[in-house]
Parts: C-alpha cells; sequence; structure tokens
C-alpha cells in the first residue's frame, strides 16, 4: 500500500464531482468539422496544422499530441496501482537529464520492458529490487530475465566536453532526488522549486523586484 506525501486525503476534502470519474460526461467537439489545410510545424511532442471549421468557415489550429513513452515512470512499468502525483517528478527528472546531458531522450526504451530495461542500467538493479520488495511486487519472469543485473551508473559517467557546462553540483543533487525508483523518495514539485539549484533563478527575481 502506497499513501501519496502530498494531496492524500484530496478526494475526501473535494465534492464528489472532483473525484466521481464514473459519472463524468465530457462533451467532445465533432471532428468532422474540421479539415486540416496545411502543416505548420512540429515539435518533440505534436505537430501542428492549419485547419479549418467548415461549418463556420473560420480558420484554426489543429495540433496533434504523439504518444511518449520514454519518461514513463517505474511505476507504471512495473504495474504499481498505487501511483501519484510523485510520477510527475520522474518526468521532470527524465527532461532535466535530457538537458544537462543532452540526451534526449535520456531512457529510451523501445517499449515497456526495454524501458526498465535501461533505467535498470543506470539506476542499478539493487535499488530496483529493494523497491519491488518495499511494495511486495513481483515482475513477470520473462521481464525479469529481460533486466538482467547491472550495477548503479554515476552520474559523473554521462558528463562529456558538450555538457560539462550545463551541470553543476546543485544540478545532480537535483537530478538524483527526482530520479529514483520509490516515488515517496522523490521531491515534491514545492521541494524541488525550493531546491538549491534554483537559487540563482531566485536571486535574478528578488534583484529584479527591488530595481523596479
Amino acid at each position: 500500500m502506497s499513501t501519496a506525501r502530498i494531496y492524500a486525503d484530496v478526494n475526501e476534502l473535494r465534492p464528489k464531482e472532483y473525484w466521481d470519474y464514473e459519472s463524468l460526461t465530457v462533451q467532445w467537439g465533432d471532428q468532422e468539422n474540421y479539415e486540416v489545410v496545411r502543416k505548420v510545424g512540429r515539435g518533440k511532442y505534436s505537430e501542428v496544422f492549419e485547419g479549418i471549421n467548415v461549418s463556420t468557415n473560420e480558420r484554426c489550429v489543429i495540433k496533434i499530441l504523439k504518444p511518449v513513452k520514454k519518461k514513463k515512470g517505474p511505476e507504471l512499468l512495473v504495474d504499481l496501482q498505487d501511483y501519484d502525483y510523485s510520477l510527475d517528478m520522474w518526468s521532470l527528472g527524465c527532461m532535466f537529464a535530457g538537458m544537462i546531458f543532452r540526451k534526449e531522450p535520456f531512457f529510451y526504451g523501445h517499449d515497456n520492458h526495454d524501458q526498465l530495461v535501461k533505467i535498470a542500467k543506470v539506476l542499478g538493479t539493487n535499488q530496483l529490487n529493494s523497491y519491488l520488495s518495499k511494495y511486495k511486487i513481483a515482475l513477470d519472469p520473462q521481464l525479469e530475465a529481460l533486466v538482467g543485473r547491472h550495477h548503479r551508473k554515476p552520474w559523473a559517467k554521462f558528463i562529456n566536453q558538450d555538457n560539462q557546462h550545463l551541470v553543476s553540483p546543485e544540478a545532480i543533487d537535483f537530478l538524483d532526488k527526482l530520479l529514483r525508483y520509490d516515488h515517496q523518495d522523490r521531491l515534491t514539485a514545492k521541494e524541488a522549486m525550493a531546491h538549491p539549484y534554483f537559487d540563482l533563478v531566485r536571486a535574478a527575481e528578488q534583484s529584479r523586484t527591488r530595481t523596479r
């Protein structure tokens, strides 16, 4: 059983309409009303098109999201049912690692099983096994064989001439506290914002405020 470190009682404090998804009715727009005119851009996670609403003849922007698999947290990959907001902090850690090490995506798995293998090759299998034991999770034998056994890789192994200007002790500490197998060991969003890595940002903001 896993209890979220934050907002654990949110459903008790909020009205039923907040959490009762079984009764939720989503009002979707009619896709038949829109036609793509031309492609205007693309990003890592989406493609953007100029479109037209054929019922009103108004121009619009159509954004199509691509599925993102490379930032799935361990809890999803081992089928832990009690995941919470800390899953977002894992995704933040993956993006941050990609930024400072200039390796995007940082964990590049071809599917869910391979994604867990890629994570284990960095964070090690001793920590993975401790995580599985804590939450009483048994991996499928085939997946367990795929994962194998790996030592934890120091973050310094990812530093090279191309990215060393982006890496600092504070950055490594911040990353290390985000990319944890155990979701309850990760920083919360509030703790992340207070991390020393952002001291320069806070100092600059305070200086800007004083000069107004």
